[in-house]
């Protein structure tokens, strides 16, 4: 049997799980008329789904976030620009077979020639899609690398948006875990899938691309969609409730896709990716007082809602005083500098993670937040939010900045006939 008839998809189907489709919209139905525990199993053949892969924009930007993250920048080894053009094509195949739930190759991790390498690692046999999404971005050293030299032509069509980050106050940047020429996120709701992409994509990649670094993340710390309810990170607060989601289509023409006349043709429909490493020093924020690390976000632990108010979604109150008169929410709270009112209106849309990768060998936990944001323009939206934050955000002081990335996201591949970076190097 072919590694295509043993697909995770088709292994779900032999088990009577089904996926997308009437099956699909069947299961809903009947789960809606049986009650709790049949609308939880549709809600789990949900999450076990596949994700188109093809279409205007990539998935993975405005996809409900999915709850495990295995994201990696890579270094370009190659001086050759056809050897890469034929990789990104190579990827794209493979991005779609495992979005979809089939093996990264067409012989698949048990179907080829038994005295040859598979073309597939097998880790995830048996496992459904777990709606993975698979999103790539260009990185500034791919146009013009570090001394300068424009190894693939591509220099003149960098966009003007997709400029270095300027240095943060309070940055401690590791240069080993930062930048990169190539980025790729797999979201999926079963962290072997997302390791599985990944690692295949890499081998599929040797002697064409290196990982420069990656990261593991698990537990989103934003909603993507007014479907999802708002999760929490590392400090036990709710973390991105007035994100932008899926559903706010003026919004996200404004601040989310790059635009006609944006910069060049190759980025219209597309987003501009940053991504932060964030250590939370947990156990400095865990001997804190509940009153103090309310006053340091500006919203109450529990609910959620912005002090003063009663609902999570209430919209901040600015101009409030406590009785003391002081303001209700400290000059220095991170809802009040991160609000879009002190920025123009400029917004972001977050899709992030927990982290905990082991301890710092001084007895505390290496953990903290993944963060992820994609935007229309970062020099208009991230640096002057992250600038002010910064400096004045009182959450600094149990917060360490050690990784940076900024990625030009095209748009999607449209059909079969279209891959990454098609348009790019086109």
């Amino acid at each position: 049997m072919s590694g295509n008839q043993v697909s995770r998809r088709r292994a779900i189907t032999l088990a009577g799980a089904g996926v997308a489709g009437v099956a699909g919209v069947a299961v809903g139905a009947g789960a809606l008329a049986r009650g709790g525990g049949d609308r939880a199993a549709a809600d789990q053949g949900a999450a076990a789904g596949a994700v188109p892969f093809h279409g205007e924009h990539q998935a993975g930007i405005t996809t409900p976030a999915q709850d495990r993250l295995h994201f990696v920048a890579f270094d370009v080894v190659t001086k050759d620009r056809a050897r890469l053009v034929d990789l990104l094509q190579e990827w794209t195949a493979a991005a779609a077979r495992m979005t979809a739930g089939r093996d990264a190759g067409v012989l698949g991790a048990v179907g080829g020639v038994p005295e040859a390498p598979p073309d597939d690692t097998g880790e995830a046999l048996g496992l459904p899609p777990s709606q993975l999404t698979l999103t790539i971005g260009f990185g500034p050293t791919l146009f013009r690398d570090a001394q300068g030299k424009d190894r693939f032509g591509l220099a003149g069509r960098r966009p003007a948006a997709l400029a270095d980050l300027p240095h943060f106050a309070g940055d401690a940047l590791r240069p080993e875990l930062s930048g990169g020429d190539l980025c790729v996120q797999a979201c999926a709701n079963d962290p072997q899938v997302a390791v599985h992409a990944i690692r295949n994509l890499a081998r599929i990649g040797m002697g064409v691309v290196s990982v420069r670094w990656s990261q593991l993340g698990f537990g989103r710390t934003s909603s993507t969609s007014r479907g999802q309810a708002t999760p929490r990170n590392l400090f036990g607060f709710k973390d991105g409730t007035a994100n932008l989601k899926a559903e706010d289509a003026g919004l996200l023409r404004e601040q989310l896709w790059a635009q006609p006349g944006d910069g060049p043709d190759w980025m219209t429909g597309g987003s501009y990716l940053v991504t932060r490493k964030i250590r939370m020093l947990v156990e400095t924020w865990d001997r804190s007082s509940l009153v103090e690390q309310e006053q340091i976000v500006g919203r109450t632990k529990g609910s959620g809602a912005p002090l003063g108010r009663g609902d999570e979604f209430d919209e901040p109150d600015l101009a409030a005083k406590g009785d003391d008169g002081q303001p209700l929410i400290a000059e220095t709270a991170h809802v009040r500098l991160a609000h879009p009112s002190q920025h123009d209106g400029a917004r972001l849309l977050r899709r992030g993670y927990n982290f905990v990768d082991g301890s710092d060998g001084l007895g505390r936990l290496d953990a903290g937040l993944f963060f992820i944001a994609y935007q229309r323009d970062p020099r208009k939206q991230f640096v002057p939010i992250q600038t002010r934050l910064a400096r004045n955000d009182a959450m600094n002081e149990y917060l360490r900045h050690v990784s940076s990335g900024i990625f030009a996201c095209p748009p999607g591949v449209r059909d079969g006939g279209d891959h990454w970076g098609r348009s790019l190097f086109g």
